[in-house]
């Protein structure tokens, strides 16, 4: 990871920060003076196990979002070097410029190909600022847009990693066509020819969130987000105020065990205990093996079955009473305009 400096602790982080630091202050003692301490501290490190598995079982929403924000939780770019090889950085959409905030690129997952999108935040204030804090301008979603087209013409599966507060949002971005560059990436990801993987890592914010998120398999890590709004966005319309943001998240349902009830998602993957930012190689090889898993069971799946499955995948999200969701529909151009030809010419229709 880009920075190695310890993290401040979060406030439900305090008293598992307390602990360590008594168990560092042993430790220390230990190797200073040569005595062994370990019956003291075999005790503390118990506690210390049993404490931190405690805080994280009772989470609220309003913690679960500051911890998909925390400055060292690993991103797109962790991922790219912990779980791919030979990633390749392709740049630009050919219309505008090119949005550090999404980053584009061929990999290879083990010994297979594979195109790979995902948000780009930044670490330091420098990178933070240069990719718009992860949210991206329409140039980003359209060339995402270009790249999917690509891993489509060559076979390749498209593995994308959501981590944004929302696209966006200046005055220049809707001039050139934030929300038609995002619907073009949501009806383009619902007919990509090949399989399509994403998981939300951290802030899965809005429609900057869904532009990459439309796939055959849509995973959250535990401690991440997923909203139609930023809880800090929803406040200030419901309540005139962003310091309302904690009420907002409780109420908005976003919460990675929240969506695995509504099937919004499809599974909810694990952190490692204390969360991702303490254990970053852990959880990207549990990502990783995640990832080989699904990928290989939707590569067996046929064009048309994979099309069918995930278009059904999404329409039953939001049905109910255990309504059926609809078979995706097949239209024929030349079949709908036959159609239409012979009833204008048929004096009894």
């Amino acid at each position: 990871m880009a920075e190695t400096r310890k993290p401040l602790p979060l406030e439900f982080e305090k008293p598992i920060f307390e602990m360590e630091a008594k168990i560092q202050e042993l430790e220390e003692l230990s190797r200073s003076t040569g005595m062994d301490l370990n019956g003291q501290m075999r005790p503390l490190k118990n506690k210390l196990e049993q404490l931190t598995q405690a805080i994280f079982d009772d989470l609220n929403p309003w913690d679960k979002v500051q911890l998909a924000r925390h400055q060292f939780r690993p991103n797109t770019s962790d991922y790219l070097d912990l779980v791919f090889d030979d990633f390749i950085e392709l740049h630009g959409d050919r219309v505008f410029g090119d949005d550090h905030a999404m980053v584009c690129g061929l990999a290879r997952l083990d010994d297979t190909r594979v195109f790979v999108i995902g948000h780009r935040k930044g670490r330091n204030t420098k990178e933070k600022i240069a990719c718009n804090f992860g949210c991206a301008h329409p140039e980003g979603y359209r060339k995402a847009h270009r790249f999917m087209k690509f891993a489509a013409k060559f076979g390749l599966p498209v593995i994308t990693f959501i981590n944004t507060p929302g696209a966006y949002p200046g005055i220049g971005a809707e001039e050139r066509g934030q929300a038609w560059a995002i619907a073009e990436n949501l009806m383009l990801m619902a007919n990509l020819p090949v399989p399509v993987i994403c998981t939300v890592i951290g802030e899965g914010g809005s429609g900057g969130a869904l532009g990459i998120g439309v796939g055959d398999k849509v995973f959250m890590l535990e401690h991440s987000y997923y909203s139609v709004i930023s809880p800090e966005g929803c406040a200030a319309i419901l309540w005139n105020s962003a310091g309302e943001a904690e009420r907002a998240a409780n109420a908005l349902r976003l919460t990675s065990r929240d969506l695995l009830k509504l099937d919004v998602v499809d599974e909810v993957l694990p952190e490692p205990l204390g969360g991702a930012h303490r254990h970053p190689e852990a959880m990207a090889s549990d990502l990783k093996d995640k990832i080989k898993s699904e990928l290989g069971r939707l590569q067996l799946l046929s064009t048309e079955e994979l099309l069918e499955a995930r278009y059904a995948r999404f329409r039953k999200i939001g049905a109910l009473f255990g309504d059926e969701p609809p078979r995706a529909p097949i239209v024929e151009e030349e079949d709908s305009e036959e159609s239409s030809t012979s009833e204008e010419s048929d004096p009894a229709s």
